[in-house]
């Protein structure tokens, strides 16, 4: 018998805590399914996950009373008058109410299609606030949903069928003769997201059953088209029918849904793509990019590369070549020319869906290769489009359609079809209305991400995150991007790595652990890795140093915005436009406190106030200037 040598004991324990503190990094992973239905298939190509909403609260911030806004309005708003297109389309009684105006108006060609986009942000309120009202709201109104469909016989419909105009329009559709400037699977889409969403958020069976007997619609008008006919078909705005499809399949299993979601691959956009070919120019930009989100989803159930590589080039080519400073991209709601921004800063630029959907797309993508470039784009979109599309002076939170860009210009700018200001609560009903509500009911779902081993920071927002998996808990505080610091929490203990965005507009960042300073890479564009046993009460702290930078015109590099970090700022012009882009002396910028982000300078010989463009709110504003001089290396405090 061989007697263990002296130190033995100690090497062997040693080694044993070792391969342990390893494997507590891996062990047990799943992806987090804190949706009430869980899907039924596991993603391909998949590296890191987000968080479910009902993991995520925004705590006090700009952020969270924009969502407060929004919640008064949907737990607010009729939910008959919202019935109503959907009842006289199927030949059922409206009982009375009135009709809603503008895009939902009994007359209107793509009536019914915001619905949707309502059943979305019910089933966010609930999955984050667990708030009964937006529940019971988006339960009642499935069920009134499921009565129009029931009635289908009745109202002369296919079995399935269910929308706010006839089913004839996709005969039209179908033969090339629909010409009323409807866009029915664009409708069609907003409803079945808004279906999904309900089921597996809220798990409402009726809204399974609805789902997947319209999708069953769906299959059999499209099965009989050939090839060629649903190419045609496409050539009319669809929305994301390849999205909402694969995510049916991603959710039951069910292959059909798969081979239908493949039927609205639409090759005059897809293939250039796939060859990493910019031929946006003249395309109406929101139609494109959800079906770009709907390539991603395929991908994701495929493992088909193709997929991936059409999502990914149309994401470089729009961020690069097609977007304005703010993050948002289009004019009059159209790609132009790559790079072609100056001749294009009109009172029509910035169009809300398409960030709205542009957002969705950086999420899929990240997903599939975390890397920090894509919260680069997220975080200059959301904060300086996004968040000031909502006017904070609306205790129902209306929008902006546009969000302007030319010189004098003010937001409030409905679309070219209908007009306005702001939406309204009844006499509107835009596709940007719609995702709007959306947008403000889920701004806390990409602040957080993980994989196996680790978590990752992606926005700095006040917030909580609950990790039942690790049983831990990340409060982060802070007053960003006022302040360059935020403060992450941990509750709770365990070994993982904390991975942190160190955005790419930073420079000399820096992150300490209970007031000790990390030796880490905090190289701009990338996350800084802290790995580590936590314990309860542990504090993060993490500085990302600002300055003054110019976002220039792609085609014009004495054109530019001027941003302070992440946050673009805008001439506070009052009620007095300037009668051309003025010309702003870079060297004046001065900061007037350290407790906000308002700047003086002097531009066109005088004195004018910059401050946060998500704040130009009221009075009209100069994004983009003509630029002279160069910017101060130190920012100096006026006096």
């Amino acid at each position: 018998m061989l007697q263990a040598q002296p130190g033995f004991r100690g090497v062997f324990v040693r080694w044993i805590t070792c391969l342990t503190l390893i494997g507590s990094l891996f062990v047990h992973f799943s992806p987090v399914h804190a949706v009430v239905v869980p899907p039924a298939r596991n993603e391909t190509g998949v590296s890191a996950y987000f968080f479910d909403l009902s993991q995520v609260q925004l705590t006090d911030s700009r952020w969270l009373d924009n969502q407060k806004r929004t919640l008064t309005y949907i737990k607010w708003v009729d939910l008959e008058r919202l019935l109503y297109v959907f009842r006289s389309s199927h030949k059922l009684s409206t009982n009375g109410v009135s009709s809603n105006g503008g895009w939902d108006d009994p007359t209107f060609p793509f009536r019914s299609h915001v619905q949707g986009h309502f059943l979305t942000a019910w089933a966010q309120c609930w999955a984050t606030l667990q708030d009964t009202t937006c529940r019971d709201r988006a339960i009642y109104f499935v069920a009134e949903l499921a009565k129009c469909q029931a009635n289908n016989k009745n109202a002369g419909f296919a079995t399935g069928y269910l929308s706010g105009f006839p089913e004839s329009d996709f005969t039209l559709l179908e033969t090339g003769k629909l010409t009323n400037g409807n866009v029915p699977y664009y409708v069609i889409h907003k409803t079945m997201a808004g279906l999904m969403d309900v089921w597996r958020h809220i798990g409402d069976p009726n809204a399974k059953t609805v789902l997947l007997s319209l999708a069953g619609w769906v299959n059999q008008r499209t099965a009989k088209l050939s090839t060629s006919q649903m190419q045609s078909v496409m050539n009319t705005e669809f929305g994301g029918m390849n999205d909402i499809l694969a995510e049916i399949y991603y959710w039951t299993g069910d292959s059909q849904w798969l081979t239908v979601a493949q039927r609205f691959d639409h090759a005059a956009v897809f293939d250039p793509l796939a060859s990493n070919k910019d031929q946006l120019n003249g395309l109406h930009a929101n139609t494109q990019v959800p079906k770009w989100i709907g390539a991603t989803r395929e991908y994701k159930q495929t493992g088909t590369s193709r997929y991936l590589d059409i999502a990914r080039n149309a994401w470089d080519i729009t961020v690069n070549h097609h977007s304005y400073a703010i993050g948002g991209n289009s004019q009059s709601e159209h790609f132009r020319a790559p790079d072609a921004i100056a001749g294009y800063l009109t009172s029509d630029t910035a169009e809300g869906c398409n960030t709205y959907n542009m957002l969705k797309l950086t999420r899929e993508l990240w997903a599939t290769n975390p890397s920090a470039n894509y919260f680069d784009f997220y975080e200059r979109a959301l904060l300086n489009h996004l968040l000031g599309q909502q006017n904070p002076s609306d205790p129902h939170g209306h929008i902006t359609y546009f969000t302007p860009l030319n010189s004098g210009a003010t937001r409030g700018v409905g679309p070219a079809w209908g007009g306005g200001t702001w939406s309204t609560d009844y006499s509107s009903f835009w596709c940007c209305q719609g995702t709007g509500v959306e947008t403000n009911t889920k701004l806390m779902d990409s602040i957080y991400g993980y994989d196996s081993s680790s978590l990752y920071v992606n926005l700095f927002t006040p917030s909580k995150l609950t990790w039942p998996e690790r049983s831990v808990t990340i409060t982060q505080t802070t007053t960003f991007p006022v302040s360059d610091t935020t403060t992450l929490t941990v509750g709770g203990s365990g070994t993982w790595a904390m991975k942190i965005r160190i955005p790419s507009w930073t420079s000399g960042a820096s992150i300490s652990v209970n007031s000790q300073t990390q030796s880490i890479t905090t190289t701009p564009g990338s996350y800084a890795t802290i790995t580590r046993t936590w314990k309860s009460g542990d504090t993060v702290t993490v500085k990302l140093p600002m300055s003054l930078r110019l976002i220039a015109a792609n085609d014009n590099k004495n054109l530019a915005a001027v941003a302070f970090g992440p946050t673009v700022l805008s001439g506070n012009y009052g009620s007095s436009a300037p009668s051309n882009t003025p010309t702003l002396t870079l060297s004046s910028l001065k900061r007037t406190s350290s407790s906000n982000l308002d700047f003086t300078g002097t531009a066109g010989g005088a004195t004018v106030t910059l401050s946060p463009f998500y704040n130009a709110q009221g009075y009209k504003y100069v994004v983009y200037w003509s630029v002279s001089g160069s910017l101060p290396t130190t920012i100096a405090e006026s006096s």
